[in-house]
């Protein structure tokens, strides 16, 4: 691991690792999440391309007043040791259950599609391992995998062709088709897609030309939202309103409607390449889970990836009931609308200090 003060990442690795942090598994899901707001969601990407745009701005301000702390040191510097190490406690395991969730939701999903009546064991120590792999080359190692996984999945976009010419364009009309509710639900529960690009509170310190983070950071969010905004108004052009409110994910279904006189399962291929984009989002934030115990203890290990890799692990295999690990996982995302304003708090908590420590001069 290198040191958090060592600046290894340069406009290409930061547009990378915004962007591919950020779609995980959100886009096969969104149109299934956006499904209050029927035929009218296509355009709903682009209003979270905005606020998490704006949201973007405090966390580049604070890191350029802090530019050689991530952001749990900083949680010690404002806020004390005490407080700071007790919430970045709280944020290691938010991380760690937030890790345990992505990887769950993968894992099941190719147990459905490709291992059917197969136990997750295995698949998930693999996966695990393999992360460990990427993780442990550090945040470098990670934005070059991004880059990869990256050029590895573009051309899954190939697949949305049979859907755009089986769809009706006609699904994009009337524009405002929903009311308060229905818009506040989507928001609500279609906001968890922009999630990932808060990291970069936590890799700031390593960013070469750090003034310009800003502008790297909006083009790798952009990018996410092109995608997101193109799979999504897809799917509302090929699915009824009523499959989408009621497949979970939409977007695999697209790929089954692929026909390649080559290839009989695409949808199995699809799903097996969606892994790299899984392993850049899990690789990201295991990398933050492992600068956070380093943080909590003051010493940096690499024994704490493999001791949060095992919580991970037990997490996910240990025996809750169905339907409380569900609601653990469903409700735990809901703390990330914290971390996307919690920069914000923190930059009025700088200025406030900085007042405070010139009046007393």
């Amino acid at each position: 691991m290198e040191n958090n003060k060592f600046k290894v990442l340069n406009r290409y690795h930061v547009v990378f690792l915004v962007q591919n942090v950020m779609v995980g598994t959100s886009i096969l899901s969104l149109p299934n999440r956006l499904s209050s707001m029927g035929y009218s969601q296509w355009w709903m990407p682009l209003l979270f391309g905005i606020i998490a745009n704006i949201l973007l701005i405090p966390m580049i301000w604070l890191g350029l007043k802090y530019r050689d702390d991530h952001l749990f040191a900083i949680h010690e510097k404002l806020l004390g040791k005490w407080l700071g190490k007790s919430i970045n406690i709280l944020l290691l395991l938010y991380f760690i259950v937030v890790l345990a969730a992505v990887c769950s939701s993968y894992i099941q999903l190719i147990q459905v599609v490709a291992l059917i009546d197969r136990t997750i064991t295995g698949p998930l120590i693999v996966f695990l391992l393999v992360l460990i792999y990427i993780v442990s080359g550090g945040i470098k190692s990670i934005a070059r995998f991004c880059i990869i996984a990256f050029f590895s999945t573009i051309g899954t976009v190939y697949i949305l062709k049979w859907g755009f010419v089986a769809g009706e364009i006609s699904h994009m009309m009337p524009f405002f088709n929903f009311d308060k509710q229905e818009f506040y639900t989507a928001t609500l529960k279609g906001l968890m897609m922009i999630g990932g690009f808060e990291l970069i509170s936590f890799y700031f310190p390593h960013i070469v030309d750090q003034k310009k983070a800003f502008k790297h950071a909006s083009l790798g969010i952009w990018l996410c939202i092109l995608f997101s905004f193109v799979f999504t108004f897809v799917s509302v052009m090929f699915f009824s309103e009523w499959q989408i409110e009621h497949v979970l994910y939409p977007v695999l279904n697209l790929f089954k409607e692929v026909e390649l006189s080559f290839l009989e399962r695409v949808d199995v291929l699809g799903i097996t390449l969606w892994v790299f984009l899984i392993l850049s989002t899990t690789a990201a934030y295991l990398w933050v889970a492992k600068i956070g115990l380093d943080s909590i203890r003051s010493t940096a290990k690499t024994a704490h990836l493999y001791i949060i890799a095992a919580l991970i692990y037990l997490v996910v295999q240990f025996p809750f009931m169905q339907e409380f690990q569900k609601l653990l996982f469903e409700r735990v995302f809901y703390v990330m609308y914290a971390m996307f304003i919690w920069p914000a708090v923190l930059c009025v908590i700088h200025v406030l200090k900085r007042k405070k420590n010139e009046g007393l001069r």
